[in-house]
């Protein structure tokens, strides 16, 4: 089984001066799920080379025992330092294509089309994408064969209004996650703010928020084996 991860190359938090990138938890997750499954992983990122983390992510507050099991992996800390580049994969040679979130992808990922061309590929092939948190905002460009939006109509959820106004950045990130999903027709539901929520629609697999991202992954994965 090949693996897919796919992560953010911007750096800068809007006009904040402050960093964001990927949030660890939500690479460090599904990482492990998909490893201990026996999945051969590819991390890619539009830039290539080492992708920006966000710095609050490796905070005391938000480590977790995948997030340490993940820093203190020198194989897997070497693979996030060399990141392929996004426009040299090839949907072909992947079982599946996974996205962590984190507000960088909000700025390129959602914008790259290349990673618009990925998804696209990997739904016509029969393939299953997952996202997780802030990385269904990716799908806001992505068409489904018909030419709509591929969300239309579909359930999905991502980071919900009241999280983003929770930590404090609603007026400073490009689009609101909750909002784009709804206005391009997505049938979105969440749960509670901060709680593992995860929905499924057919090839489509969508998770809330970081807590959400290992689940995401064992939900790809049951998807996988089925």
């Amino acid at each position: 089984m090949n693996v897919l991860i796919v992560l953010t190359s911007h750096d800068e938090l809007g006009s904040t001066g402050r960093k964001t990138g990927f949030w660890l938890e939500e690479l460090a997750a599904p990482y492990y799920a998909f490893q201990d499954a026996g999945a051969k992983i590819t991390l890619a990122s539009p830039k290539g080379g080492q992708p920006p983390l966000d710095p609050k992510s490796n905070e005391p507050d938000f480590q977790t025992d995948l997030t340490r099991r993940f820093e203190a992996d020198a194989a897997a800390t070497a693979q996030l330092a060399n990141t392929v580049r996004l426009d040299s994969v090839s949907q072909a040679d992947f079982d599946t294509v996974f996205y962590p979130g984190g507000h960088g992808p909000l700025w390129d990922l959602a914008e790259d089309r290349h990673s618009i061309a990925l998804i696209e590929s990997f739904i016509a092939a029969n393939k299953p994408v997952a996202l997780v948190c802030h990385a269904p905002g990716v799908l806001r460009h992505v068409k489904a064969a018909d030419g709509k939006p591929l969300v239309e109509g579909r359930k999905v959820t991502g980071f919900t209004n009241s999280e983003e106004a929770g930590v404090g950045l609603t007026d400073v990130v490009p689009f609101l996650v909750e909002d784009t999903l709804k206005a391009l027709g997505g049938d979105y539901s969440k749960g509670p703010d901060w709680g593992s929520y995860v929905v499924s629609d057919g090839l489509l697999i969508t998770g809330q928020n970081p807590a959400s991202s290992g689940e995401t992954a064992t939900t790809l994965l049951n998807q996988l084996g089925r």
